[in-house]
């Protein structure tokens, strides 16, 4: 059995959020962040605001230079989780397994599914009807035989755009797409790239395995080698068939803030902590996953006598592991988090005194009771609520 998965990407997503509750923005350049008189970088942008050279992580003074008469408003992330938590619920409809990779991005494993939902481009362009009928916006929906080639897909025809690669056509469409723009290759790793007289996919796959590492690393030649092919490098680990519960995220540019690490293992503990309430399940086993700019990629974990009970305990865990594991040297392509063999909530040895996070588990559980009944007006940690 041939494998499908879809890639599920929202168009420009802040910003359509930002366009659809305020209809006075649509067809304007519209910038999330970087408000007049601070400090920081710009969060998302309107498709029209792109046109100006403006784009996500710009330094705010600069996307000001580019686009004077831009419209600049505040981050809602409270608004954009609602949002989120809704479209992954309609992928879920169709899906038998979903994937969130980010707040606005999804994979759907589809393998299988045919006969029961039809032709996969049909069931994409029923994910994407319902979606823009339930929520207003556009998604593009790349459908591939594994997640990088629907990773590419899905941006091939972007915005509201819909595209799958047939088997047998993944060394064609590899090609059709400039190397620079393939998902993965940034800028350091372009310039290399460059240096090196290289332009063409088709120029890493006529260059031997020996040859590749000796000019980039054992990490990054099997990465160019692998995505040079159309095979996946491994773009979204999914979770193993134990009881496991994961998110992880891959950002756009390389990270070296510890600050952005800090927050983003924040929101990566609350996501992971609510999962497993959901599913009732407990962990003692909390695992860190790190890609680095060198395409390396390794996991660190730890075990503890009793369960998790709150998302600030994981967070805190999270943050020893980071510490352990990152040297900074490199910086982060990408970030995950997980609970490993997870036990069906009670099954673990209680602990004989219930201490703060165990308190602090309570009120998360009635949190997830709160917003599993109110999904319009969902509550949400202050410190996730960023500003700009």
């Amino acid at each position: 059995m041939d494998s499908v998965y879809f890639c599920a990407d929202m168009d420009a997503f802040f910003a359509s959020v930002e366009q659809h509750d305020n209809p006075d923005y649509m067809g304007k350049p519209l910038i999330v962040g970087g408000l007049e008189g601070h400090r920081g970088v710009v969060s998302a942008c309107s498709y029209e605001a792109r046109k100006f050279g403006v784009h996500s992580a710009m330094p705010a003074a600069t996307a000001h230079k580019l686009c004077p008469d831009g419209i600049f408003v505040p981050v809602r992330m409270k608004r954009y989780k609602e949002v989120s938590d809704h479209i992954m619920e309609i992928f879920s409809r169709f899906a038998p397994e979903v994937i969130q990779n980010s707040i606005d991005e999804a994979f759907l494993d589809m393998t299988g599914t045919e006969k029961l939902m039809g032709k996969p481009e049909e069931v994409a362009a029923r994910i994407k009807a319902c979606v823009k009928e339930e929520t207003g916006l556009t998604v593009s929906i790349g459908i591939g035989e594994n997640r990088y080639l629907a990773k590419l897909a899905s941006d091939y025809r972007k915005p509201d755009g819909l595209y799958q690669v047939k088997k047998g056509q993944e060394i064609e469409f590899i090609d059709s797409i400039p190397l620079k723009k393939l998902w993965g290759i940034g800028k350091s790793t372009w310039a290399h790239l460059e240096k090196s007289g290289i332009s063409t996919a088709a120029q890493i796959r006529n260059l031997s395995d020996t040859l590749m590492e000796g000019m980039f690393g054992k990490g990054a030649a099997e990465f160019l080698k692998a995505i040079a092919y159309g095979k996946d490098p491994g773009i979204c680990m999914p979770e193993p068939k134990s009881r496991s519960v994961s998110n992880e995220t891959t950002f756009e540019q390389d990270v070296g803030d510890y600050a952005v690490l800090k927050d983003t293992l924040l929101w990566l503990s609350h996501q992971i902590l609510f999962r497993l309430l959901e599913k009732g399940w407990s962990s003692k086993t909390l695992a860190l996953k790190l890609r680095l700019d060198n395409f390396s990629t390794s996991t660190i974990q730890i075990t503890q006598d009793n369960a998790f009970t709150s998302a600030e305990e994981v967070f805190q865990a999270s943050l020893l592991l980071l510490q352990k594991k990152w040297d900074r040297r490199h910086n982060v392509r990408l970030i995950g988090l997980g609970f490993q063999n997870a036990d069906i909530t009670g099954a673990g040895q209680p602990s004989l005194f219930e201490d703060i996070h165990e308190k602090q588990n309570k009120v998360e559980k009635a949190v997830l009771k709160l917003n599993s009944r109110f999904r319009q007006n969902q509550m949400i940690k202050a410190a996730l609520l960023k500003k700009p």
